[in-house]
């Protein structure tokens, strides 16, 4: 069975918006830690088969790093960010959308019971799923279904924002098994689901 990892960067106070990035005031600090980010996060998804995401990280992710139809990247894009690109952009994906009638970009909609999907995507062989953003692995959390959980934690308090999580009905308990620490300060925590206890409920 592959497992699904889940990952996302976050800050210190658990709040998960992308723009907030440490010394976004000073250019070296911010580019420290961009780099950091991607070369790490382009490991996480090079060991993946498969890309699962919710309708708005599919679109955030397909806008920024999508590659273009003449095939060269943008002038904008830093020569550490094309490993990140390059795996995202060639990776295969399933979508977990309501709204959307069609995707393309290596893409498939999922559609259906999300549980039986997701169980039999883990049934096939191969390293792993991906997965990221918020409210997908909200649901995906809730059922069960997650086997992995990275926090990569930057030095930052932003005192406002999506938390992670907000509404899981039940706790998770987890463990550590692994911490890295970045470059840009940042921490990336990863976490397992801590086996149920015979007779607990």
């Amino acid at each position: 069975m592959r497992p699904l990892r889940y990952s996302i960067n976050v800050t210190l106070d658990g709040y998960a918006g992308h723009e907030v990035v440490p010394g976004l005031a000073d250019d070296e600090v911010k580019r420290v830690h961009l780099e950091a980010l991607h070369h790490h996060h382009a490991a996480n998804v090079g060991r993946a088969d498969v890309l699962l995401y919710g309708r708005v990280t599919y679109e955030m992710m397909e806008a920024a790093w999508r590659r273009p139809a003449d095939g060269a990247w943008p002038a904008w894009m830093e020569d550490w960010m094309l490993p990140f690109a390059e795996t995202l952009d060639a990776a295969e994906k399933y979508v977990v959308s309501s709204t959307l009638d069609e995707v393309d970009w290596n893409a498939k909609i999922v559609s259906g019971d999300l549980e039986a999907f997701v169980r039999d995507l883990k049934e096939q062989p191969g390293e792993g799923i991906a997965t990221g953003g918020l409210t997908l692995p909200l649901a995906l959390a809730e059922r069960g279904l997650i086997d992995e959980y990275e926090l990569v934690v930057a030095p930052v308090i932003a005192g406002h924002g999506p938390r992670l999580f907000d509404g899981l009905p039940q706790q998770l308990d987890l463990e550590l098994i692994d911490r890295t620490e970045l470059a840009s300060g940042a921490v990336a925590l990863r976490y397992r689901p801590r086996p149920a206890r015979a007779g607990s409920t």
